[in-house]
């Protein structure tokens, strides 16, 4: 029987005027969803729409995934 998995996919960007995205903020998104059995599967690197004005911020999407009990 093969193995299932559930994901789940979070948008992290650093403010709402630009600005790189800080390692230790990322840290702390991973290690929160660690201790809930979610495993790293991916970072993509977007521009993530702002709420405000025509422009975006510089973000990342980062992907989890876990087994399916």
């Amino acid at each position: 029987m093969a193995a299932r998995f559930e994901y789940k996919v979070e948008e992290i960007r650093e403010g709402m005027v630009g600005g790189k995205m800080s390692g230790g903020k990322l840290e702390k998104v991973l290690n929160e969803h660690a201790r809930e059995g979610w495993q790293l599967k991916a970072v993509t690197s977007v521009e993530v729409k702002g709420r405000i004005g025509p422009g975006g911020v510089e973000g990342v999407l980062v992907t989890f995934e876990r087994p399916v009990a």
